[in-house]
């Protein structure tokens, strides 16, 4: 449904953006905590409520390909290409940026992250702010993303000023994010978009592991990320449950057997879980096919190590 562009939520949240406030608003993906981006107060306030290290940049969404353009050095047709066929959608381009995008952003970088997200509430956000919104998942660093408005007020609380509530997100895991500021695209984090679907397009592209001591390319780069507060098991088909008292997520019975599907619940299962103060959660690994990888990537680095 097509969001009232005058509703009294959606301006106010527009005039927090631009008066340096933050709000918490929901993506296709998962809730964001946005912030103008062109604002380093503003943006300062993200990190401090999330305890997020600065190492770690933050996405911008933007509500066209020319807000995206305006804010880059450089368009390759790489990027042309992949803006068209999956934006507004979960596909994060990372290109050198223009001086406007404060450091703070980036984490010092020279490159940016950009995406048009694919829900009419966040769109109508940026429109309405008239700025490009600075935006990680509206939870503290490491753990659940949230998916719906709730999971956002029960972790953060009154830390935000605004909290939209556009429905649970859709999608239901963090963007793919591939680099093309390079001389070669690179893949810095799997999503829901399969890597041989975006190779069709533009070519080869090569896999980042991981993230190292210094600024990350990406988020979701560190080796801790996306967990519950209860220990959380990765086990193979026919692998021993812990002891205690825990719950089992098996493919095709407890989460649905297609990976669109799985990734749309994933983290509405794993809230619901975590509330119920077991001992531990044990995921069934799924398939390692490029259909998978981003729900693999999101539970390896949840699983307890």
């Amino acid at each position: 449904m097509k969001p009232d562009t005058a509703a009294p939520d959606l301006l106010r949240a527009a005039g927090l953006i631009r008066s340096g406030g933050i709000v918490a608003f929901p993506t296709e993906t998962v809730y964001g905590l946005g912030a103008n981006a062109l604002d380093p107060a503003a943006v300062e306030r993200i990190f401090a409520v999330k305890g997020r290290p600065r190492q770690s940049p933050l996405i911008v969404h933007v509500d066209s390909i020319e807000m995206a353009r305006a804010l880059v050095l450089e368009w390759p047709d790489a990027a042309d290409r992949l803006a068209h066929r999956y934006w507004p959608g979960p596909l994060t381009l990372v290109l050198p940026k223009q001086p406007s995008i404060p450091d703070i952003v980036t984490a010092g970088l020279s490159t940016v992250g950009l995406r048009v997200p694919a829900h009419p509430l966040a769109l109508a956000l940026i429109h309405a702010a008239g700025v490009p919104i600075a935006a990680p998942s509206a939870n503290p660093f490491t753990e659940l993303s949230p998916t719906t408005a709730e999971h956002v007020r029960q972790s953060l609380g009154d830390a935000v000023d605004l909290v939209l509530d556009g429905g649970p997100a859709t999608v239901g895991i963090e963007s793919t994010v591939l680099s093309l500021a390079g001389l070669e695209p690179v893949l810095l984090r799997p999503g829901v978009i399969p890597l041989p679907e975006i190779e069709s397009l533009i070519g080869p592209v090569r896999i980042e592991e991981g993230g190292g001591p210094g600024a990350h390319a990406s988020p979701g780069m560190h080796a801790q990320h996306y967990r519950p507060r209860t220990p959380l098991v990765l086990l193979s088909a026919g692998d021993p449950p812990p002891t205690g008292r825990g719950e089992w997520l098996r493919l095709g019975r407890e989460m649905p057997a297609e990976p669109a599907a799985y990734a749309a619940a994933l983290y509405s299962v794993l809230h619901r879980l975590d509330a119920r103060g077991l001992d531990w959660i044990a995921v069934e690994r799924p398939p390692n096919t490029p259909e998978w990888a981003g729900i693999l990537d999101r539970l390896t680095h949840a699983a307890t190590r």
